[in-house]
């Protein structure tokens, strides 16, 4: 019972040095009172001489993209630690001499993880946080049982990798088993083996016991903080007891041969499918009754070794290995976000990638999503309107429009939606401005039926928004709104003859209407019309009066023409054109098909130069002048004055045309 009570206090010890409540403590050694501390190569009680610490930084500038060579990892290399100087978008590989990828090998990229390799086991770490700095790095405890390559897969400019691993020497200091340990029994969590073959365990029949040493290498183990590393002694050891080895303590009463190691059963296997592990589990029985009984009835010694036994070797299902997010691609407001989503499947303790359709019995997981970091800033409107920039006719206002942050504070633009911005400019019509005078056709009808009469139109005064052309503002100078008409003379009498009302002068809207008032002499048959002053002494009627015979509506009024663009060769002049109603405000009302013209042609004469008296030919042959091309001398254009001014004119106005 204490033995069991031992090794079951034993199993709990750390390899650091415990606090215990009287005050004392235990080494590594086992013993209380002890100030033995492993020391970095794993020795207990070692002084850093056992072993060596390799580290540098590989820094090399790489040109070219791909798996560059960053170090070797010796066999039997211990502590290894390979990481990135800063975060990059560099990845780190790792392979063996034979060939073989372990992480990120043919260009696809493994999900950070635990990965198998050389012997231990790699941790694959790869910071995603936004605000992480940090690189990748490669992790183990090791020892490696084969060369092993670390590799960069460049991308961008190398910010450095460090790397760090520990290398046994040959002169390790032996661990100190404590007196109370017996050969077999664990140490540390560990089993010391002594050296004996499986056939020699299960010859338990023939032989009683067995010698306490036996030949051959045996492999001792060294405790360390998380690994323990076995270190096999070469060939032709001693077999006597070194010096530096506390005797043990004397064996306890050699057993019968009543009871033995008998196997009942096996562990559980470590995994529920993809080839996991599991030992054989060997109680001490009674050799007739096979009763299981306290294992201090059997040799300890004696005790077979569990064996690892593959097990649940069929394939695991296949499942979605689901990433880390990505950074969000907006620093605020919504963006998105991805992740990478993989089908893969786990066998003999690797995870590898397969193709998609074996995951298909499951619902893929999204692969990107929507992400919001924090509110954008916002536009405010800071003022009203202002006032228009004119006081007439259309101008412009203005407002304070500014992008404030979530806080309040003023922002540049940038920070803003720009496809939300509000207006911060528009136009403002504040009424026409009078600058032009604006006319209707003549009125068709003349006020009297014979004699003499008018013809009215309508004028008005109203803005011109064809800044560019050359009109003038209204001014006094008001158009006439009636002009005389004469149908041919009318017969009379000697009184005043007041003739019948003429039609109104326009079809719609306010006119005019005439009729002929004259002096007459009445006689018999007909009237003699005399001079306005013989019928002075009468009051004379009136011989217009206004009419107004129904609404217009909408009617096209015009201003004048302009001035001709040009005095010869084909020019143009513009009016400008507006829909009024009878109120004399814009409509829209009118016909399109009677909006009079508001451009024509004009001049279209040729230029003929300015005839100077002076200016004649001398000669009757200047023909041949300018056929010869003469003109350009002075004297043959003084000479032929008349004809060489003729070919500069024609001359001129060829280029004018181009």
């Amino acid at each position: 019972m204490f033995v069991s009570y031992l090794i079951l206090a034993l199993l709990h010890v750390q390899t650091a040095v415990l606090a215990r409540p009287g005050g004392e403590s235990i080494g590594c050694d086992d013993y209380l009172g002890s100030d033995k501390v492993v020391d970095k190569c794993g020795v207990c009680g070692g002084d850093n001489t056992g072993c060596q610490v390799v580290s540098g930084v590989f820094k090399h500038a790489l040109t070219s993209l791909g798996y560059h060579r960053v170090v070797e990892i010796p066999q039997g290399a211990t502590k290894i630690n390979i990481t990135e100087m800063y975060k990059s978008n560099n990845y780190l590989a790792l392979r063996s001499r034979s060939g073989r990828s372990i992480i990120n090998g043919n260009w696809a990229i493994d999900r950070p993880g635990k990965y198998e390799g050389g012997g231990t086991m790699f941790t694959y770490k790869r910071p995603n946080e936004i605000s992480s700095t940090a690189g990748e790095s490669f992790l183990a405890e090791g020892p490696t049982n084969e060369i092993l390559d670390v590799y960069m897969i460049h991308q961008q400019p190398n910010p450095g990798v460090h790397y760090e691993y520990v290398i046994m020497g040959t002169n390790i200091i032996s661990p100190q088993v404590p007196p109370h340990r017996r050969p077999g029994e664990p140490f540390n969590g560990q089993l010391v083996t002594d050296g004996r073959s499986q056939e020699e365990r299960e010859d338990k029949e023939e032989t009683e016991e067995k010698e306490d040493v036996r030949g051959g290498a045996p492999e001792v183990f060294t405790s360390e903080s998380a690994q323990t590393f076995p270190v096999r002694h070469p060939d032709g050891f001693s077999s006597h007891r070194p010096d530096n080895l506390v005797p043990a303590v004397p064996q306890p009463p050699r057993r019968g041969r009543d009871h033995n190691w008998k196997q009942l059963g096996t562990t559980e296997c470590s995994t529920s499918c993809g080839k996991g592990s599991q030992f054989p589990i060997f109680r001490c029985v009674h050799r007739n009754t096979h009763e299981e009984v306290p294992e201090s009835y059997c040799d300890s010694s004696m005790k077979p070794t569990p064996e690892e036994e593959p097990c649940n070797i069929f394939p695991c299902p296949a499942f979605w290995d689901i990433g880390e997010w990505s950074e969000c691609s907006k620093t605020c407001g919504l963006g998105m976000q991805h992740r990478q989503v993989l089908c893969r499947q786990v066998y003999a303790n690797r995870s590898l990638t397969v193709q998609p359709y074996r995951c298909q019995h499951l619902e893929k997981p999204e692969t990107t999503s929507t992400c919001q970091l924090k509110i954008c800033s916002e536009w405010q409107i800071r003022t009203d309107w202002t006032s228009c920039s004119v006081p007439c006719g259309v101008g412009q206002r203005t407002r304070d429009v500014k992008c404030v942050s979530n806080i309040g504070d003023v922002v540049d633009d940038e920070e803003c939606n720009m496809k939300l911005r509000p207006n911060d400019i528009e136009n403002c019509d504040m009424g026409p401005c009078a600058k032009s005078w604006f006319l209707t056709e003549w009125s068709e009808r003349c006020s009297a039926e014979c004699g003499a009469g008018v013809r009215t139109r309508s004028v008005v005064c109203m803005t011109n928004h064809i800044s560019s052309l050359p009109l003038e503002g209204c001014g006094n100078n008001r158009p006439a709104e009636a002009t005389p008409c004469d149908n041919g003379p009318c017969t009379g009498k000697v009184e005043w003859f007041a003739g019948s009302w003429s039609q109104c002068s326009v079809e719609c809207g306010s006119g005019t209407q005439q009729r002929e008032v004259i002096c007459v002499r009445k006689n018999t048959d007909t009237f003699e019309v005399l001079d306005p002053y013989e019928c002075s002494f009468l009051e004379k009627p009136p011989s217009q009066q206004s009419c107004h015979l129904k609404p217009c509506g909408a009617k096209w009024f015009n201003t004048e023409w302009s001035m001709c663009s040009k005095s010869c060769q084909g020019g143009f002049r513009v009016r400008e054109v507006r829909c009024l109603s009878d109120d004399m405000t814009l409509s829209n009302l009118c016909d399109p098909q009677l909006k009079p013209e508001e451009k024509e042609s004009c001049n279209p004469q040729d230029c003929v130069p300015e005839v100077d008296e002076n200016c004649k030919d001398r000669y009757y042959n200047c023909n041949v002048v300018v056929q010869a091309r003469l003109c350009v001398y002075n004297y043959y254009k003084t000479a032929c004055c008349a004809s060489c001014t003729r070919v500069a004119a024609r001359h001129a106005g060829f280029l004018g045309s181009r």
